[in-house]
């Protein structure tokens, strides 16, 4: 597992032990990251399901101002801390160990783009699109972007979060979700 582009390409990162983690494979991340290339610099970003860091790491790499990584593992949050260190990223980097809902329930900052890649045999996904809808924490115009196996089903609309668009890699799509401006709902 590497960074793909950006100030620390080519850096390896640590991956995890066992089969509790399942990082986003590198053509599926590529593609992700295609898709949010110009909304990148200076984003503050939200990786709700932090995992190895990868994805959060990808995106400082790519221009992010900051990024929020959030897991309740503290095997998780050490590897991320690591991966940072690894990219010479601990500065943009801000690691949290946590249930993702008790995050979302306290979270006081608003994020241009919410990346949430939880573990696909769970309700995690709805349940975080739900909250996230009721709590406000993302940006007017801001993004966030789902993965989940194909054939999950996620909603069309959320509460001011309309869904723009769905990319399938072999067995594994991304959905994305704007929010709406000011005004539209």
């Amino acid at each position: 597992m590497r960074v793909i582009s950006g100030k620390a390409r080519g850096v390896r990162l640590k991956t995890p032990e066992g089969s509790q983690t399942r990082p986003t494979a590198d053509r599926v991340k590529e593609a992700l990251f295609s898709i949010l290339h110009f909304d990148l610099p200076g984003a503050r970003v939200l990786d709700l399901f932090g995992g190895t860091g990868q994805l959060g790491i990808e995106a400082i790499s790519r221009g992010a101002k900051e990024v929020v990584f959030v897991d309740q593992s503290e095997k998780a949050c050490k590897l991320i801390r690591e991966n940072l260190r690894l990219a010479h990223m601990e500065k943009e980097g801000r690691v949290i160990r946590s249930d993702y809902l008790a995050y979302l329930k306290a979270a006081k900052q608003k994020f241009d783009i919410i990346l949430l890649d939880p573990p696909y045999a769970e309700v995690f996904l709805e349940n975080a699109l739900n909250l996230i809808t009721e709590i406000d924490i993302l940006q007017t115009n801001g993004i966030i972007v789902a993965e989940c196996p194909f054939g999950k089903e996620l909603p069309a609309k959320l509460s001011g979060i309309s869904r723009l668009k769905d990319y399938k890699y072999g067995n594994t799509v991304l959905t994305l979700y704007r929010k709406d401006t000011a005004g539209e709902a």
